[in-house]
């Protein structure tokens, strides 16, 4: 099938996760289903002292510039991930009309770790010592301003905070502006850098963390025996275009972003709907918007926290609109929970699937949950993908899901 005149086609690609720095790095890991969680010596003492890091990140080495510590962590993994998108989608902030590009960036919460930074300053020393550059670092929507800056994206500039749906409710937004002719470029996903000590004390009382002895077997999708996620920190970012203007660059490009669906469970605060009816009401909306049945549906890259609630709502929504026919995946096995990051992440990786024919796997699956032995195992493999859905629920009841089809 060929794109449309009016289709979205995603032409860049840039991933900083913990499975590696870079698109191909991240993608290779994860096919290969290794998990990438360990014991993490800022954490110590916690009731869960591990996580899933950007593995070797040197700010000095992958942001550059003079004074790369003027950025919080969330800041500096979206502009190498920014960079990388742009460079693959074959442009350059240097030749393109800067006023037509837009930035949407999501996040869950910003500069957590430079806020957990400045406030034991602020305690232990007193205001004095508080940094003139905390709440530059600090505020949620900084990370999306500094990427206009390094870019010279003078379009539409936006933040986007849907808790862990962030980065796809930024790519949908995106998409959006495309087709109000607001931008004719557009820079779109999410990062998060919420491995602290604050985060994880929080996670951990809440009970969301899993508390296995072993952090490599830890974060368990859709296992039987799954209890909580793992916390992780990263960064995904697409460059988004209309296909005609693609093709006119002679660039082909990943996956068209075939549809965008978002819902509000309006349930409960941190527990998701049991029965799914928010998720399922962005499902539908996502498949209207590709105007797709679900008995067209080949693969769904989920949500798979590897928490006891989120998981058994989310597979109960898959069996009730899709049944068993798709394949489906969580790359939370291998990479943890990359929170306001993952959807993006996730939306990057399901673009490459349907791109490369290959289906990653669910690390650590060894039980399935019951009706759900069509989720793949712990191996990747290959399939032919005519539409694939990336899912993305969040605190708070957000719900986002985004459709992809082959270029043609």
């Amino acid at each position: 099938m060929n794109a449309a005149a009016d289709d979205v086609v995603i032409t860049g690609i840039g991933l900083v996760t913990p499975a590696g720095i870079g698109r191909e790095a991240t993608w290779e890991h994860v096919c290969a289903g290794r998990p990438t969680a360990a014991r993490d010596p800022e954490l110590a003492g916690l009731p869960v002292d591990f996580a899933c890091r950007v593995p070797g990140f040197d700010a000095r080495e992958q942001v550059g510039g003079r004074r790369p510590w003027q950025y919080d962590r969330y800041t500096q993994y979206a502009l190498v991930a920014a960079r990388e998108a742009v460079a693959d989608a074959g442009l350059s902030p240097q030749s393109w009309e800067g006023d037509r590009v837009a930035v949407v960036l999501g996040s869950a919460a910003g500069g957590a770790g430079t806020f957990e930074e400045q406030h034991g300053r602020l305690t232990s020393r007193g205001p004095g010592m508080v940094s003139p550059l905390f709440l530059p670092m600090f505020l949620p929507n900084m990370a999306a301003g500094q990427l206009g800056i390094d870019l010279r994206a003078r379009g539409p500039n936006l933040h986007t905070s849907t808790a862990c749906a962030s980065g796809a409710t930024a790519i949908g937004t995106a998409c959006g502006l495309l087709a109000q002719d607001a931008c004719d470029i557009a820079v779109a996903g999410g990062s998060d850098a919420m491995v602290t000590r604050l985060c994880a004390a929080g996670f951990a009382k809440m009970g969301a963390l899993s508390r296995s002895c072993d952090p490599q077997t830890a974060s368990r999708p859709f296992d039987a025996d799954r209890d909580g996620f793992v916390l992780a920190e990263g960064a995904g970012v697409l460059v988004l275009e209309r296909a005609a203007d693609a093709r006119a660059r002679g660039v082909h490009g990943h996956a068209v972003l075939a549809g965008y669906g978002a819902s509000a469970d309006a349930h409960q605060a941190v527990a998701p709907d049991p029965h799914g009816a928010g998720a399922e009401l962005a499902l539908r909306r996502a498949l209207a918007a590709a105007h797709a049945r679900p008995d067209e549906v080949d693969h769904v890259n989920a949500h798979g926290t590897g928490t006891p609630l989120n998981d058994s709502a989310e597979a109960a929504t898959l069996l009730r609109v899709l049944g068993d026919r798709p394949s489906v995946t969580s790359v939370k096995g291998t990479t943890g929970h990359l929170m306001g990051a993952a959807g993006a992440v996730e939306a990057a990786l399901t673009a490459l699937t349907v791109a490369r024919g290959a289906v990653p796997p669910t690390a650590n699956l060894q039980r399935p949950l019951p009706g759900l032995d069509f989720v793949t195992g712990c191996r990747a493999r290959p399939q032919q993908i005519g539409l694939a859905l990336s899912n993305s629920f969040g605190f708070g009841g957000h719900n986002a899901v985004l459709a992809f089809r082959p270029v043609g």
